[in-house]
């Protein structure tokens, strides 16, 4: 009996060395990704974009390989504080991926599928407002208003058989709003209050990548004295 207490006594750090490298530096790890995030939501929270994306990629960076559903929902994050830091452009490429890719697994949830599809197509909505600021042609821009439109009928129609009548109503809202931005001139642009999200930003497909949103290229800027707040945005939170 004392030789088999003494042999488990002595496996005990062996155990212990185990779980140290195997359950319990995944704990570690998790716990820092917990903190991490924490930091980035509260960072979010405050409107400090760029300190938020900082720690939404450290986060992301931290967290095991195969939490592929918490790296999804941290992703779509990051793109969300990405559209309000100037970064529009980079948030709408990254989105696609992540939608695209929630839509290709049968095993995503539902939820983070329809809100990454709903984020991309208000990135859609934001990008065809800066392009057509930018006065670029309607061949460049009328692709990403179509596809943002198609985005948000599915999105109704995903809603409505879900029984969800108030999603249905937010997203049928900004569906006109997509709508209504598409057939608007360049020039019922130009002089009105600038979306945020469009704000100091280039689509990086203006063939002078020097002219800011506002202003028609080769014209002064209109007073905007007395201007409406611009075309309506798409709904919070998507």
């Amino acid at each position: 009996m004392k030789i088999l207490i003494l042999t488990l006594w002595c496996l005990v750090p062996v155990g212990l060395l185990a779980y140290h490298y195997g359950p319990g530096r995944e704990l570690v790890t998790l716990d820092a990704t917990a903190l991490t995030l924490s930091e980035a939501q509260a960072k979010a929270g405050a409107e400090d974009w760029k300190a938020a994306i900082a720690a939404y990629e450290q986060s992301l960076a931290q967290l095991p390989k195969d939490r592929i559903d918490e790296a999804r929902r941290i992703r779509l994050e990051l793109a969300k504080a990405r559209m309000e830091s100037d970064e529009l452009p980079k948030a709408r490429e990254e989105l696609a991926a992540l939608a695209d890719e929630l839509a290709q697994d049968p095993q995503a949830h539902a939820g983070l599928r329809d809100e990454a599809l709903a984020t991309l197509a208000t990135s859609r909505y934001y990008m065809t407002y800066l392009m057509k600021l930018e006065g670029l042609p309607d061949t460049e821009w009328e692709p990403e208003i179509e596809a943002a439109r198609q985005e948000r009928k599915l999105l109704v129609q995903r809603a409505t058989e879900a029984g969800d009548s108030a999603a249905a109503a937010l997203h049928a809202d900004d569906l006109e709003s997509a709508i209504r931005l598409a057939r608007m001139e360049p020039e019922e642009l130009y002089g009105k209050a600038i979306p945020k999200q469009c704000s100091n930003c280039q689509s990086g497909k203006c063939a002078n990548p020097g002219d800011k949103p506002g202003k028609k290229p080769g014209q002064k800027p209109k007073d905007s004295r007395g201007a409406g707040a611009g075309a309506p945005v798409d709904g919070e939170g998507s």
